[in-house]
């Protein structure tokens, strides 16, 4: 099996050029290893019209795939090649291993080595509905920037100004009347990636039986 590790500071020789991802940061995740990779790079390339260049000439199909996104990058300059990825790998049609996975890779400030975020079942939508109904089994969060949040349920809207509160009001939220919540995003295109992997790893913290998130991950200008 092949065992990948890198430097926190991801390095990439290209054609003689030295370029580097800067890695998102979280703290305790809850992957810090994984076996059997090939890696993805988004680099934040100021050079470019948008800003951002893929290399992807290393992944192998039937591998899993850990796709490093320059944290400085937005989610209108990431998604969609984000999205491109997971289509290749997902209608491949020869050499397909069903168990590989998709993560993003990120520094874990906790250990000071890497981290990883599972992200293979999430479809990007890149649109925001335009009528959105909200069921008494769910909760919509709409992040526009980091202090300007919302936890919406069928009877009540919580404006989250910080960070800190973030994960206690989600989690008061999620268990009213004691029922299961499943949790549908809507994030502003704008936020970095830093922002949007932060937001993640709470999220993925917050996930208990009780605690479900869905798939669609709805991204809106």
């Amino acid at each position: 099996m092949k065992y990948f590790q890198i430097t926190i500071l991801l390095l990439l020789l290209s054609c003689g050029n030295e370029k580097i991802v800067q890695l998102p940061e979280i703290s305790n995740s809850e992957i810090t290893e994984i076996l059997d990779v090939s890696p993805a790079y988004l680099f934040y390339d100021e050079t470019k019209e948008d800003s951002i260049e893929l290399n992807r000439k290393t992944l192998i199909s039937t591998t899993n795939w850990l796709v490093n996104v320059d944290k400085r990058l937005t989610l209108k300059q990431a998604i969609p090649k984000i999205i491109y990825l997971q289509d290749k790998k997902r209608n491949a049609e020869v050499h397909k291993n069903e168990s590989a996975r998709n993560y993003f890779t990120c520094h874990d400030t906790s250990i000071n080595n890497l981290g990883f975020i599972d992200f293979t079942d999430v479809f990007y939508i890149d649109k925001k509905p335009s009528d959105i109904t909200i069921k008494p089994n769910e909760l919509h969060i709409i992040i526009n920037e980091v202090s300007n949040i919302e936890i919406i349920s069928t009877h009540d809207t919580v404006l989250i100004t910080s960070e800190s509160s973030f994960l206690e009001d989600l989690k008061n939220l999620a268990i009213e009347n004691n029922e299961a919540k499943t949790i549908y995003l809507f994030i502003n295109k704008d936020l970095n990636f830093q922002n949007y992997i932060t937001f993640k790893s709470l999220l993925n913290k917050a996930k208990t039986e009780n605690v479900i998130l869905a798939n669609e991950e709805f991204v809106f200008n």
